[in-house]
């Protein structure tokens, strides 16, 4: 089989990697000749499990390449994947512009008899759009050339064990274009597959597990709000709540970061009022969880001082603990309501050269310092904060934590002299 992925990035490369690895000849397109390079010399582009291992072998044994043509990549292919970003606009709304632009240029090399399978997750009813857009080709979709949407459905470090163990879920065009995108999964992940029908079916499978989160998240962020008031840590007692079996309670945070879960359901939200349904849970969601941040700081400032003319540093970028990824981070919300408020607002992240953290809009500072800023905010929960001493930052100059993922233990930090405020936590 002769598979196109078009877009070698995080979600991508692996995937390409995984066709090759399952017989599949590979060609992965990205615009960025850098990464087109990299992976043409067998070496990884990005930090993701097992993946440097399989583009090894099959750049190797030559069932991988890369380029920057879509032309050349869509050309000879018998299956294309597309898989580019698609992320919001200033109205909060999906910004499908690299996405249609893609689609026009694998419609002008399309071949009859050519699958297209779109992975980027998208507003329902936008594939059977592309598909319009593909037959500017002169071929007809479900005819001359099937459409497909089948959405990613994977995790940062564990890429790869989720393309093999999660079920493929896969909506077509036609019903024969969903059975043969379910055998070629089949075949091609090695996964278990599910034929959900139709695009806006499959499109809605990701946009709806997407909102569940969103909202569990906001549940929990709200309770933790509500625990703080009444002096009860939610931390301590969510293992009794989640007992019975009745409730799956999530642990609260500063905030939610992520290509997914901030981004996904703003798709249905704007959807949902250009016909004319309010989706109101959906919305209070992304409020209460984009609005972690302030809470925090409205916190901070209670138990300490207003933070004008404070310094104050971030701990972590990245969204996840262990992972260089910074999408739509909780650190750029909280370093913006501090700003707001007047402060000077520093950042440490080991993963991040000083560098890159002031390409990010942050000023480094070095967590090992002997003078540090007298307020932290921790956001993300690497190792390496966990493991800090109280006493050592005491002594450095730190007067006041915020422990917005519940890594520390309060008693400690008090006893250390430092004021403590935990997200969830009295």
């Amino acid at each position: 089989m002769k598979i196109a992925v078009i877009g070698a990035g995080k979600m991508g490369l692996p995937l390409a990697c995984q066709f090759a690895a399952r017989g599949g000849t590979v060609v992965a397109c990205d615009v960025r000749q850098v990464v087109v390079d990299t992976i043409n010399r067998g070496e990884c582009p990005i930090d993701e499990p097992g993946v440097l291992e399989l583009l090894k072998a099959a750049v190797q044994a030559g069932q991988l390449r890369a380029t920057t043509s879509i032309a050349a990549a869509v050309a000879e292919a018998e299956v294309v994947v597309v898989i580019v970003p698609v992320l919001l606009t200033a109205e909060c709304d999906a910004d499908l512009s690299i996405m249609e632009s893609v689609t026009r240029q694998v419609g002008t090399n399309l071949r009859p008899g050519t699958m297209v399978c779109y992975e980027t997750t998208l507003p329902v009813g936008t594939t059977r759009r592309l598909a319009t857009i593909l037959e500017e080709s002169g071929y007809v979709a479900g005819r001359d050339f099937d459409v497909v949407f089948s959405p990613e459905r994977v995790k940062s470090q564990f890429v790869l064990e989720h393309l093999e163990c999660n079920t493929k879920v896969v909506g077509g065009l036609t019903p024969a274009a969903g059975a043969r995108a379910a055998a070629f999964y089949a075949t091609y992940l090695g996964a278990p597959t599910a034929d959900v029908g139709s695009p806006e079916a499959a499109e809605l499978v990701k946009l709806a597990g997407m909102v569940y989160r969103d909202v569990a998240i906001a549940i929990s962020n709200e309770i933790a709000r509500y625990a703080e008031a009444v002096g009860v840590d939610i931390h301590a007692i969510l293992p009794a709540i989640n007992a019975d079996g009745e409730a799956a309670l999530l642990s609260p945070g500063i905030g939610v970061g992520g290509h997914c879960t901030p981004v996904y359901p703003h798709f249905v939200i704007g959807d949902g009022k250009r016909r004319d349904v309010n989706m109101a849970m959906t919305q209070l969601a992304r409020r209460v969880n984009d609005g972690q941040a302030a809470w925090a700081i409205d916190r901070l400032e209670q138990a300490w001082r207003p933070v004008r003319n404070e310094d104050v540093l971030v701990l972590g970028l990245g969204f996840r603990p262990q992972v260089k990824e910074h999408i739509c981070s909780s650190s750029f919300l909280i370093g913006s309501t501090l700003r707001e408020r007047g402060a000077r607002v520093f950042l440490n992240d080991m993963l991040y050269s000083h560098d890159e953290i002031r390409l990010h809009g942050f000023d480094p500072v070095d967590v090992h310092d002997r003078r540090l800023p007298p307020a932290l905010v921790l956001s993300t929960a690497h190792d390496v904060y966990r493991r800090l001493d109280m006493r050592h930052l005491a002594r450095r100059g730190v007067e006041a934590i915020v422990d917005g993922r519940a890594v520390w233990q309060p008693d400690e930090a008090r006893a250390a002299g430092i004021i403590y405020v935990g997200v969830g936590r009295p």
